[in-house]
């Protein structure tokens, strides 16, 4: 998780963006911690592999997105609102079927006889769909809170 904060603040220059880009990834791996805790998974080292390969994936959608944003924000004039919305535009739906595929890759694993896999499977497509509707909603909307900040 520090490496991963270490390069995104290297690659925005940011800490705002930074910290802009952590939420939204955070909370699909404490809605998916939680889920195993009602769910009573245990945590083993194929339950605790998901958190890593679904933060990996979410995080390269989060990029994606903050890229395209930081492209446009000359284009539209410095405005947030507007740079915000053209970059859901540009980027939304090829982050959501990028998200499906992966999700449907995963789901695929949740059919094993083995429990392990089905975990894997079945814990890292909540965690991707989580993510997804994290980086498409939220992110956008801290973009306009901080935005409006400065």
């Amino acid at each position: 998780f520090l490496l991963i904060s270490l390069c995104m603040l290297y690659l925005f220059r940011s800490a705002r963006i930074l910290i802009s880009s952590l939420i939204p990834n955070i909370i699909p791996l404490i809605i998916t911690a939680g889920v195993m805790g009602w769910a009573g998974v245990p945590l083993k080292p194929s339950t605790v592999l998901v958190f890593s390969v679904a933060l990996g994936i979410a995080i390269d959608v989060t990029i994606r997105f903050l890229v395209n944003y930081k492209q446009e924000l000359p284009n539209q004039n410095q405005d947030i609102k507007a740079t915000v919305i053209q970059t859901i535009y540009s980027t939304g739906i090829s982050i959501i079927y990028t998200s499906l595929v992966l999700i449907a890759g995963f789901i695929i694993f949740c059919f094993s006889d083995f429990g392990g896999t089905m975990a894997l499977g079945w814990l890292t497509s909540l965690t991707l769909i989580t993510a997804t509707l994290t980086n498409l909603i939220l992110l956008p909307a801290i973009l306009l809170s901080i935005g409006k900040k400065k």
